[in-house]
């Protein structure tokens, strides 16, 4: 009977997901109507009464909202505004300068954020106008940010790297290592298709920026040292074993906001945003967190995930076989669902299978951070796009924008196939 019912619940849960129904509210109400159906609707509100202290109770969730606080401080002080200036020091030489400028000034922005929609949001409002004003095709400039910005989620501190650690119940300093790796790989590859398109079409990208500005290179330094300072902060006190990436939340949010005070870039306008958005942003992955882990509880009891380790195991896929199943699996859900209701909702089907294949789930969770941020940029819901037309629809379409970004998914899977192919790229620094 528990097996009908755990597949049943899923079957419900997928209608409950593509009738929009919020992912959390889904995730909670099949849970408890499935645990209800097999034992009865009091231990049901039991189990919902203790799951939603024990899951958030966990110390190492602390870290989330930490980080997103310093990422939504640095963000709405302007610490992070002077990094595009910054990196055109070193970028704007190159064919596609500009764009590349703006790729790497992401990634620079990703050490202090950890959230991909923030990333392109910030990027954008700067650098758009920039490439347009320089002749960039302004479909493709909405597209190179739109892509940049999933590099928010891959260099550390990341919050779904946080997430995944809690639920797979590996280091998270680990993961933060490889992604890293795949963050840096991720950035070399747009720059590389950036320089592609500048030398096969011009007219797209310009070889030579038109109108180029003269940049101080001193003054353009200066005015990121509060970002370095920080970022060194958090990640040599954490790589180093000085203190752990819950404690690095805390230093990095306490850093920033005595950063921010001392170079007279907060006020209280923006101290006020940033602490609204960071409890507004916290609660909903908390929610979230709460309906995945009933949920994982509701398939260990119906004893679905069981039978589903057994049918993989029946079926014997070799690593190769499997890979192309799950890449698939994350291509499809990216389509439909935001990154965390994709991840949350996977990952108590995922994970024991992944146990009895032996797979490192360190390198999975790098793997699985990037094929969600893919979903990223990818049409229907593909949330940095709809963000990028937010700050610059004055200058592309929707439409424009999705057909701008589309040649970086070709890079984006490129770097999938390398972590797949040769998972020792993500492993490098754990070693």
């Amino acid at each position: 009977m528990g097996i009908e019912i755990g597949f049943a619940g899923l079957a419900l849960l997928i209608v409950l997901l593509v009738v929009r129904i919020p992912i959390a509210l889904a995730l909670i109400s099949v849970s408890l109507g499935g645990i209800s159906l097999m034992f009865g609707w009091d231990t049901a509100i039991s189990l919902l009464a203790s799951k939603p202290y024990e899951f958030v109770s966990k110390w190492t969730l602390s870290a989330v909202p930490m980080f997103l606080l310093m990422g939504f401080i640095c963000y709405h002080s302007g610490l992070t505004s002077g990094l595009f200036n910054a990196a055109k020091v070193f970028f704007r030489w190159l064919p596609g300068g500009i764009a590349i400028s703006s790729v790497f000034a992401s990634s620079g922005f990703a050490a202090v954020c950890g959230s991909s929609v923030a990333c392109a949001a910030a990027m954008g409002r700067i650098a758009i106008p920039e490439m347009v004003k320089s002749g960039y095709k302004p479909s493709f400039a909405c597209g190179t940010i739109a892509a940049g910005g999933t590099i928010g989620a891959l260099i550390p501190p990341s919050i779904l790297m946080i997430v995944y650690g809690v639920f797979a119940q590996v280091s998270i300093t680990q993961v933060f290592l490889g992604g890293i790796t795949i963050g840096l790989l991720t950035a070399i590859s747009y720059a590389m298709i950036i320089l592609a398109v500048s030398w096969l079409r011009p007219d797209i990208v310009p070889r030579v920026a038109k109108d180029a500005e003269n940049i101080d290179p001193t003054r353009a330094l200066l005015d990121v040292w509060p970002v370095l300072l920080l970022a060194l902060l958090v990640f040599g006190g954490m790589f180093s074993g000085f203190f752990t990436a819950t404690e690095a939340g805390a230093v990095g949010a306490a850093g920033a906001l005595l950063l921010s005070v001392a170079v007279r870039k907060l006020d209280w306008t923006s101290a006020k945003k940033a602490f609204l958005e960071t409890l507004a942003t916290t609660s909903s992955l908390l929610i979230i967190g709460i309906g995945a882990s009933m949920f994982t509880l509701f398939l260990s009891l119906s004893g679905i995930a069981d039978v589903l380790t057994s049918a993989v195991s029946g079926w014997d896929p070799s690593y190769l076989q499997l890979m192309i199943v799950v890449v698939a699996i994350y291509l499809v859900l990216g389509l439909f669902m935001e990154p965390f209701g994709a991840m949350l909702v996977t990952l108590p089907v995922l994970l024991p299978i992944f146990e009895v294949y032996d797979i490192n789930l360190i390198w999975f969770g790098v793997l699985l951070v990037k094929l969600l941020e893919i979903g990223m940029i990818t049409p229907p819901v593909g949330m940095n796009i709809f963000v990028i037309r937010g700050v610059a629809g004055k200058y592309a379409s929707l439409v424009d924008i999705f057909k701008g970004v589309a040649i970086f998914l070709v890079a984006d899977l490129v770097v999938v196939a390398l972590i797949i192919g040769v998972p020792e790229i993500v492993m490098v620094m754990n070693n």
